[in-house]
């Protein structure tokens, strides 16, 4: 049971293998290689009792700062390779029940090498070099297909150990189904789906990214048999995961560049089977997930599935499933096929499975269908009512939480009624960030989930068939996106809710109960994409979201205005396009153009005018790149737009108005972007003005321009103005706007903008966030308070979460707003004003958790202080003073429970460090109890 182990190669076996380890096993193993080589160790065998009885792994000695993974169960773990020279295995078991154990086959290999990474079954590996630059190749045996990535390179790393750029492949049968996923997103689904899938189908499909990469799965559909037909996913935490019955299944996220997807169905019934969106993460975007819990256990319902002579006995018990804290569990009976169930208490919310039965599993052993949920404490929410309303998630729209647990439960005030919700606004972080959406009954229960949305895309409307509609939106702990908006009211049962219609589009149909039909057509120049009729289900949802309205790669134009747009604006066009428009307007007329939009993928995609109907028309101008192109007018009759774009990146693409005039007049020049525009007669001799809106400048043009007759056409003097947001500037007016260049779209990489706002001398600096929305931790503005960047820094902001408002102690405020090379957001909008010093209070200083606030008046000069609750002990008792700069002069005191001390007096309480958090670790804490003399 144990040891240390030396040499370029050996094995390693549990006690007993394989005839099963002892109860209450400690067995530890340290390899110890050469400096600088590594150690890797590939498992022959391997079942462990799982979740009871485990083998961890150490990349070093056995230190919990060198803790690797934990391993149980039955299935046989991929090889290991070590970052060191040393490498230690932990087998503990518990008080009853073996299996067979494991036998471990450990190699030595240089810094420079990767190992022998194995052959699948029916494949064939080509190399016997394995070090860092060598290449392996797979293919499979006749009658087989090669499923993942065919070749496999030994790379460096940046601690300079080499591994495997890619998982080993797999190898299928010509006829089977599945397949080798690549690209950034893509769709998966049970074959012949939606329809039913087939009997005994063995599908496999494997996703592959770049390393470093994680995989995020999202299910929309999931419809099996229970137990017989099931999907198996593989590559990540817990290592595999099965998956079966009618619920849909929670994301799935890889902790590797791949996941593998198998799907086995039986020789009878089948269903509709799944189907699921998968997103690649890239590598410098990767976080780390939470950790599995497992359930309770009790000796008194476990026995050994071995007897003393290593004869196999079958148990029909599961384990003591336990109860989660802060909740309770409904059932007592843990024989095969019984099932129990969870609830939670008040203001928590059921984690995992409502109820969980009890199987068997590997011949000989019983085991629950799924770990005990855990109850987590609500953070955020509401119970809400009807006939209608609005609610967002929290700090919307800026980022909200991280580790967040909020619920929201919709009532209608009429029970004969149901809830309609529609999304005004969605964006979680796809995979790992969800909102669960479900009709009446218990939070959290699978049975009533009506949709799990994750990223961007959402249904046009949602309803419930009940009064009462649930939203539980759960987060991870790293940094999330802006969240949502939703907008709800009550509706008549047996409704849909009224879808709306598609921009560019036209609907026929006005009915929106069960079995009403609605129909759509788009207007002339656009083409439908999507479902041409809806229908309202029975269970209250429209058969298809409403479809979409798109502008054609190519066609003719000859009304005499309209609008041509780029594929897919502003969504972005797409590769590999070669779009044509013609634009025919009545002869001896001509035609103008207005670009309103641009942002093609600069010196790769161009958009081409030319004066004629013709490809070898003259060319009038050639764009590419972000910059808006100033308007453009024919010298006849037909403009001829061409299109291209190679095959990688695009823009958001164009949007460009053309019309038609005649000799006499000038073509209308449009209202610029972020101004206002005075003037609508374009006759010659005509002038019209352009005005730019609060926070922007002329970037281009003069204030004026007029219909004139130069070198014999008929023109305006110069171009018609543009308006945009400065890089930096000075500002003394009493009041103004300071806007993020492009403002209101993304600012663009590599700036570095100086504002100085100036007040009068006795007077203060006031600003105020209205929207901030920078790439975090990489693009940042700073708040000085002075005149430069050498002045005190009030703030250094970034993502999305600034202060409400900032005063400067003086009357100059400096703003510097940097961003890098890469990545950009929509920026921001502050407000300014120049405020009098002596008007003006400083801001509520809250109060603390478990404490009480003395003093409302928050003026300067006013003092507040503060005391806390029995059992908590302020951080500091100064009272805070409101200063001349509207900074309180000390932060707000926090109420904390202290480790030990002397407690008198003739009652009182303690409470142990961070109460009622949790306390940390490496305490020693004593307290005095010290009463009136003569008691005890």
């Amino acid at each position: 049971c144990g040891g240390t182990l030396k040499g370029l190669n050996g094995t390693i076996e549990s006690p007993g293998f394989p005839y099963g380890y002892p109860n209450g096993a400690n067995c530890t193993w340290v390899i110890i290689a050469e400096e600088r080589n590594r150690i890797q160790i590939v498992f022959q065998s391997f079942a462990l009792e799982e979740e009871y009885d485990y083998l961890s792994l150490y990349d070093g000695h056995p230190h919990p700062a060198n803790f690797r993974t934990r391993l149980t169960g039955f299935h046989l773990p991929p090889p290991v390779t070590s970052t060191k020279s040393v490498f230690s295995l932990r087998l503990t078991s518990d008080f009853a029940v073996s299996a067979h154990g494991f036998k471990v086959y450990y190699e030595e290999l240089q810094s420079s090498s990767c190992g022998n990474p194995g052959v699948p079954p029916k494949g064939i590996l080509y190399g016997t070099r394995f070090d860092v630059g060598d290449k392996i190749r797979y293919s499979c045996v006749t009658g087989y297909i090669l499923d993942g990535h065919p070749q496999l390179t030994c790379t460096a790393n940046s601690v300079n150990t080499a591994s495997w750029d890619f998982p080993v492949p797999i190898c299928r049968a010509e006829d089977a189904c599945g397949g080798t996923m690549r690209g950034s997103s893509g769709i998966i689904s049970s074959p012949n789906f939606p329809n039913e899938y087939h009997n005994n189908a063995d599908c496999t499909w494997t996703i592959v990214a770049e390393p470093g990469d994680t995989i995020s799965l999202i299910f929309t559909d999931f419809q099996m048999e229970e137990k017989y037909d099931y999907l198996e996913v593989e590559g990540s935490e817990p290592p595999t995961i099965g998956l079966s019955g009618m619920n849909i299944p929670p994301p799935v996220i890889s902790n590797k560049n791949w996941l593998r997807l198998h799907f086995v169905t039986d020789s009878n019934h089948r269903y509709r089977g799944f189907s699921a969106h998968y997103q690649v993460k890239k590598a410098i975007d990767f976080k780390s997930r939470g950790f599995k819990l497992f359930p309770g256990k009790d000796n008194s319902n476990k026995f050994s599935i071995l007897n003393e002579g290593g004869i196999k006995q079958a148990s029909n018990l599961c384990p003591d499933p336990g109860e989660p804290e802060n909740g309770k569990r409904i059932g007592s009976d843990f024989s095969l096929g019984a099932t129990v169930q969870f609830s939670c208490d008040e203001d928590y919310v059921l984690q995992g499975s409502k109820s969980i039965t009890c199987q068997r599993i590997a011949e000989v052993f019983a085991a629950w269908s799924d770990h005990r949920p855990v109850c987590k404490v609500k953070t955020c929410g509401s119970n809400l009512q009807g006939p209608r309303g609005t609610f967002t998630s929290p700090n919307f729209p800026f980022q909200y939480d991280s580790n967040a647990q909020c619920v929201w439960v919709i009532t209608a005030i009429n029970t004969n009624k149901v809830i309609q919700i529609n999304f005004e606004e969605f964006d979680l972080e796809i995979g790992y960030d969800t909102l669960t959406i479900g009709d009446g009954g218990e939070v959290g229960d699978p049975k009533t989930v009506l949709q799990v949305l994750t990223g961007s895309f959402v249904p046009d409307l949602i309803v419930s068939m009940s009064n009462q509609m649930w939203l539980h939106l759960q987060t991870d702990e790293s940094v999330g996106s802006i969240g949502f908006k939703v907008n709800y009211k009550e509706i008549e049962k047996e409704s849909c809710g009224d879808p709306g219609t598609p921009l560019y589009g036209i609907r026929e149909g006005d009915g929106f109960s069960n079995r009403d039909v609605l129909r759509f057509e788009c207007q002339f120049g656009f083409e439908l994409i999507g479902e041409k009729s809806i229908i309202c289900q029975e269970n209250n949802q429209w058969s298809a979201n409403i479809p979409i309205c798109i502008f054609p790669c190519l066609s003719n134009f000859t009304a005499p205005m309209g609008t041509v747009l780029s594929p897919d604006y502003p969504e972005g066009y797409g590769n590999n396009l070669n779009c044509i428009w013609t634009i025919i307007s009545d002869p001896g007329s001509r035609i103008h153009l207005s670009f309103n939009d641009f942002d093609l993928e600069s010196q790769f995609d161009f958009l081409a005018v030319k004066d004629g109907d013709s490809p070898d028309s003259p060319i009038i101008g050639t764009f590419t790149g972000a910059e808006v192109p100033s308007h453009l007018t024919s010298n006849g009759h037909i403009l001829r737009l061409e299109f291209q774009a190679d095959h990688s990146m695009s823009g958001r693409g164009f949007n460009i108005t053309y019309n038609t005039f005649g000799h006499n007049e000038c073509p209308d020049p449009g209202v610029p972007i972020n101004a206002r525009r005075f003037g609508d007669n374009f006759q010659l001799g005509s002038s019209i003005s352009v005005i730019c809106e609060e926070g922007f400048i002329k970037t281009q043009g003069t204030e004026t321009i007029t219909c004139m007759l130069m070198d014999g056409k008929v023109m305006w003097s110069g171009p018609i103005p543009k308006c945009g947001a400065p890089c930096g500037g000075h500002f003394s007016s009493p009041s103004g706007v300071i806007l993020s260049p492009g403002w209101p779209g993304y600012y663009k990489d590599s700036l570095n903008c100086e504002w100085v706002i100036e007040a009068e001398p006795g007077h203060s600096i006031k600003i105020t966030f209205e929207r901030f929305q920078t790439e975090l931790n990489y693009d940042v503005l700073e708040v000085h308070d002075g005149p430069n960047l050498l002045s005190p820094l009030l703030g250094s902001y970034n993502g999305t979460q600034v202060p409400q408002f900032l005063f400067s102690s003086s009357n100059f405020m400096y703003l510097l707003f940097t961003t890098d090379n890469s990545r950009s957001n929509n920026g921001f909008k502050i407000h300014y004003e120049s405020v009098t010093v002596n008007t003006y209070s400083c801001l509520d200083p809250g109060i603390p958790v478990h404490g009480r606030r003395y003093g409302h008046d928050f003026s300067i000069g006013s003092t507040v202080s503060f005391s806390c609750d029995p059992g908590y002990r302020l951080s500091h008792e100064e009272p805070l003073l409101c200063e001349k700069n509207h900074w309180w002069s000390h932060p707000l005191p926090t109420c904390d429970a202290l480790c030990g001390g002397d407690v008198r007096g003739p009652s009182g309480t303690i409470l142990s460090p961070g109460y009622p958090d949790l306390y940390p670790n490496s305490l020693n804490c004593t307290w005095t109890v010290d009463v009136t003399h003569g008691k005890g």
